[in-house]
């Protein structure tokens, strides 16, 4: 299956990022610390965008928290960084964006969950005056309906309506007509109250993969807002990679996807960063972003006789992360770079004439020799002692040259 082209999309400028369909995906991610806490909120912030957010989102839930947003973004600007920032707001943002005004013209983009803005007539009362602030500072807005706080008064309306039907639709059906009709309808509302649709962007977040995928193909094929896909509550380390990493591609194979980020429930021990390595390695496994060169490895069999390539393997990952920083500014193009470590004589030296550089180290009753291919052609053989220091030399040089 081919990657289908990326919907068309307006463009969103939020800050100094743009967002749609003529510009790549965007990287995002949302700190876990008390926004009222400058100092670790800043910190997280720093881990964040200097592993690649391009936007974080922060918490405003009370008048400390808004009271501190102009704050750390003050400190992130006179340290040179330009990350827009966002603000996420449930049940009191229109109380709190109206009340602290240095709040809403530092933020770069406001979040609103419709289910969480008020009841009844107090429903688009509410929403109106987050988007009136938005209007008035000219920010965009993300409506970010999710499944877990939906619009109940509209889920009923919808429910009562299907019950009455000669043939009623699956209660499932019924909920996914709600998420959809809660974005859009809040997208109309803030359209009705003079918001232009280039600052609107949509998310409908749930947290099982095959409803969040149909729900959000569903809402591709009614509107042309930009979106941000995300897989709620998507879980931690590897459920939460796996299920974000699957649900994400099917939705990026179809074009559908403007923003991105995987959520992960938060492990000792293990940065808050996770999440962004998560979103750069789909989007660089898709074909649709390249963040640093890749490395292809075997997995090891009976025949790969020692753990030296995987060793290799994570020393050439290991220098590769360590020397990004310097070679994204001195080489162009490095990032596309296929690098391969194979472990044996079956796959080693076809993977390695594949990528652009390899070596294929000897496995079980092969000589104890490896074979460096550049550009498809065997060059030399290593052996000895110095193997993975002299690997390492041959990777500089070939990208000094390559690059340059």
């Amino acid at each position: 299956m081919e990657l289908q082209p990326r919907r068309k999309t307006p463009t969103v400028q939020i800050g100094s990022v743009s967002v749609g369909s003529d510009y790549p995906v965007v990287v995002q991610s949302m700190t876990d610390t008390p926004t009222a806490d400058i100092e670790k909120t800043l910190a997280q912030t720093l881990e964040l965008i200097e592993a690649g957010s391009e936007m974080v989102r922060w918490t405003v839930n009370d008048d400390d928290a808004a009271r501190a947003v102009p704050e750390i973004i003050k400190h992130l600007r006179e340290r040179g960084y330009q990350t827009p920032i966002i603000g996420d707001f449930h049940f009191n943002g229109h109380t709190l964006l109206s009340k602290h005004k240095d709040c809403a013209a530092a933020l770069a983009k406001y979040r609103i969950n419709p289910g969480n803005v008020g009841r009844a007539e107090r429903h688009d009362e509410n929403f109106s005056a987050i988007i009136k602030v938005a209007i008035e500072h000219n920010k965009p807005v993300r409506i970010g309906v999710n499944w877990g706080s939906l619009d109940q008064e509209l889920l009923t309306n919808l429910m009562d309506e299907n019950a009455k039907l000669a043939e009623p639709r699956d209660a499932k059906e019924v909920t996914y007509e709600a998420m959809i009709q809660s974005a859009l309808r809040s997208a109309e509302l803030a359209q009705k109250l003079g918001m232009k649709k280039n600052k609107i962007i949509l998310s409908v977040k749930m947290s099982i993969l095959q409803d969040m995928v149909t729900v959000y193909s569903q809402l591709a094929r009614r509107c042309d807002y930009a979106l941000h896909l995300g897989l709620t509550e998507a879980g931690a380390e590897i459920q939460g990679i796996s299920s974000s990493s699957a649900a994400l591609a099917i939705l990026l194979q179809q074009g559908i996807g403007d923003t991105i980020r995987v959520s992960l429930t938060p492990q000792p021990d293990i940065p808050r960063s996770r999440e962004i390595e998560v979103c750069k390695n789909i989007l660089q496994a898709m074909g649709l972003r390249y963040f640093k060169p890749s490395v292809t490895s075997c997995p090891g069999c009976g025949r790969t006789s020692s753990n030296y390539f995987q060793i290799l393997a994570r020393d050439i990952n290991d220098h590769i992360t360590r020397m990004m920083p310097i070679w994204k500014k001195q080489y162009p193009g490095v990032e596309r770079l296929k690098i391969a470590v194979m472990g044996c004589v079956v796959n080693g030296p076809g993977e390695s004439r594949h990528a652009d550089i390899g070596i294929s180290l000897p496995g079980a009753s092969e000589k104890p020799v490896a074979p460096i291919y550049i550009d498809g052609k065997e060059l030399k053989t290593l052996k000895g002692d110095h193997i993975r220091e002299e690997f390492i030399i041959i990777l500089e040089n070939y990208i000094s040259q390559k690059c340059r």
